[in-house]
């Protein structure tokens, strides 16, 4: 039985129409927003600080009689202004938005400019934030509601913009048949709130990451805890049992608090938690409603790692809360293998595996990936700086990285904060790293891309990153088969 209260479906005319609203950055988020307002018949503006020449592809996506201004943020832009809205890679610490707020102008983000342009249909919404494993959880959420019969919309930090997604349903005039909105939810976006308010929102983990945009750790928590701001006691907040840093959230929490954990319970001993998913005799169990129901024996999850069963639990809990019976979260559990960039398995040259975690962008996922390896594991690591201490990776480096290869601008930072830990070689790109790597390996070991590094030094994104690695690999495959055959 779901636990979710769904608000009558009250279709009514947005608040947007007739607005004047800028749109600040042109990435995917930004591009999508401008599209729904305009889509609403807003009167719309966009700015990036990027030229025009580079913008050119973005701008084609746009209708043309959207207003543009590229190169510059200039405060001219709020004099005709009634809403700004802004892409969650545009930092709120500039002296631009300090005036909007001055002038008495609403900034928002693009993931509230959603939820206000949906409140009218009364749908609840199921978000997930956390450090590590937003993606995988927020997919298997999809998968699993979709799965229980549910109609649905997934978006946000994952695939399409939450924007994107809501302007189809407009388009169609299919959004009043939504019945819930799952989105993941990163950081930024939390940082441009004001009413977002999930029926549903879960925390998965808080590790060091974007330190280089928060003033400390403390920010970053707190933009984290944005998430529940806004819930009442008739909501639902999902965390993780077993992180000190999320756990501690639940005293500040007005919504109902459920948990996870990976915390073994055998036999009658009472559950570590009063309400919520763990383990029992190697079963992943729920007892959200104060009964237990046993869902699946961990080995027949398909996704591996310990990282994953968390994963797993946190969204066999969102499923249970929403409504969805355990047949359909069973299913989904024995058959999701995965999402790409995320601990990938990509190829076997010689007895040395190759696997792609390219999501892995900061210290903490690092440390989650290699925690699934026992040893011989050749280590890539490196990109653009995100303000992280690599130092912890030390002890879990000591007796399972048998070498490291360090590329991007963080190299040297990288070497002397892991200095005397494994053997490392430094790598001018990624077929070159690829190539060292193996060198350094053996029959039985494994080769690692987890960077713990933003990508924007040398890539587009992770994924152009991950596709690179892979392009290496098997590259240098036809090499090593070449060697073979000759």
């Amino acid at each position: 039985m779901s636990i979710v209260n769904r608000q009558s479906s009250i279709k009514s005319q947005s608040s947007i129409k007739s607005s004047r609203v800028l749109v600040v950055g042109l990435g995917r988020s930004g591009l999508a927003a401008a599209r729904l307002l305009h889509f609403l018949k807003a009167e719309v503006t966009v700015t990036d600080t990027r030229d025009k020449n580079v913008l050119s592809q973005a701008l084609k996506n746009l209708p043309g009689d959207i207003r543009v201004e590229a190169g510059v943020h200039s405060p001219a832009l709020l004099e005709d202004t009634d809403m700004v809205v802004v892409s969650p890679g545009v930092s709120l610490n500039q002296p631009f938005f300090d005036l909007a707020g001055e002038r008495g102008i609403e900034v928002v983000g693009e993931m509230e400019l959603a939820f206000r342009v949906l409140r009218p249909y009364g749908i609840p919404w199921v978000a997930i934030t956390g450090t590590n494993g937003k993606s995988t959880t927020t997919t298997m959420i999809d998968l699993m509601l979709t799965r229980g019969g549910f109609r649905v919309i997934t978006g946000g930090n994952l695939g399409s913009a939450i924007t994107e997604e809501v302007l189809s349903c407009l388009k169609d005039d299919t959004a009043g048949d939504v019945e819930y909105v799952v989105v993941e939810v990163s950081s930024f976006q939390l940082e441009s709130i004001r009413e977002f308010a999930p029926s549903v929102a879960s925390i998965l983990n808080i590790t060091p990451d974007h330190l280089d945009r928060y003033r400390d750790m403390d920010g970053y928590i707190e933009a984290k805890a944005g998430i529940f701001r806004n819930q009442t006691r008739d909501d639902c907040l999902i965390l993780n049992l077993d992180d000190p840093l999320v756990r501690e959230l639940g005293s500040h929490a007005p919504s109902e608090v459920f948990y996870f954990s990976t915390q073994e319970s055998r036999g009658g001993v009472t559950p570590p938690i009063p309400r919520g998913a763990y383990l029992r005799e190697g079963w992943l169990c729920i007892n959200a409603d104060r009964k237990e129901d046993r869902i699946i024996r961990v080995q027949d999850v398909r996704i591996k790692g310990v990282h994953n069963i968390e994963n797993a639990l946190a969204a066999s809990l969102n499923a249970v809360l929403c409504g969805v019976d355990m047949a359909a979260i069973r299913d989904v559990l024995s058959e999701f293998s995965g999402l790409e960039h995320r601990m990938e398995f990509v190829e076997e040259i010689e007895g040395v595996g190759f696997y792609n975690d390219s999501k892995g962008t900061n210290t903490g996922s690092v440390i989650k990936s290699l925690e699934g390896f026992q040893d011989g594991v050749i280590l890539i690591l490196g990109g653009r700086d995100k303000g992280n201490d690599f130092t912890p990776l030390r002890e879990y480096m000591r007796g399972r990285v048998k070498g490291l290869v360090v590329i991007g601008e963080a190299r040297e930072k990288i070497l002397g904060q892991l200095d005397g830990v494994t053997a490392a070689l430094e790598a001018e790109d990624m077929a070159d790293a690829v190539t060292k790597a193996y060198s350094m390996a053996g029959a039985g070991n494994v080769v690692l891309l987890s960077p713990g590094c933003a990508s924007f030094d040398m890539f587009e994104d992770f994924e152009h990153r991950g596709k690179v690695f892979k392009e290496s690999v098997r590259s240098l495959m036809k090499r090593v088969l070449v060697v073979q055959n000759s």
